[in-house]
C-alpha cells in the first residue's frame, strides 16, 4: 500500500508542476476570457493606441516591452503591436514602418465581434 501512495503522489506532484509551468494556469495577462493588449515601448508612447480604450466586450492591457521578458515571449518585431486573445492568440495587428498602428478599431473590434 505504500508504494502505491509513493506513485500516487509522485504522479500528482509532477501534475501540479506541470499545471504551474504553463501559460494557462496562473500567468493570464487578463481576468477576461477575451483580452486585448498594445504591446509598446517607451520610447515610442506617443505612438500608443488612443482608441484602445473604445473596444467592447474585451479586457484591455498595456505592456512596455522595455521591462521584463515581453518581446521574447510574445514575438514582438514592432511596436506598438496589438494581440487579441482568447486563451491563445487569435489575431495580430501590427504597426507600420513609423511605428504607428495601422489597424483601426473597426478591425479590432471585428475581430472581438467573432470569438463571441
Amino acid at each position: 500500500m505504500k508504494i502505491i501512495w509513493k506513485i500516487f503522489s509522485t504522479w500528482m506532484l509532477v501534475l501540479l508542476l506541470v499545471l504551474v509551468s504553463s501559460n494557462t494556469f496562473g500567468q493570464r495577462i487578463c481576468k477576461e476570457s477575451i483580452c486585448v493588449v498594445e504591446f509598446n515601448a517607451g520610447w515610442n508612447e506617443e505612438n500608443s493606441v488612443n482608441w484602445l480604450d473604445s473596444l467592447e466586450n474585451c479586457g484591455i492591457v498595456r505592456i512596455w516591452i522595455d521591462k521584463g521578458d515581453w518581446k521574447e515571449k510574445y514575438n514582438i518585431t514592432v511596436v506598438p503591436t496589438i494581440i487579441v486573445f482568447n486563451g491563445k492568440e487569435v489575431e495580430r495587428f501590427l504597426s507600420c514602418l513609423r511605428f504607428k498602428m495601422g489597424a483601426k478599431l473597426e478591425e479590432v473590434q471585428a475581430t472581438i465581434n467573432s470569438i463571441e
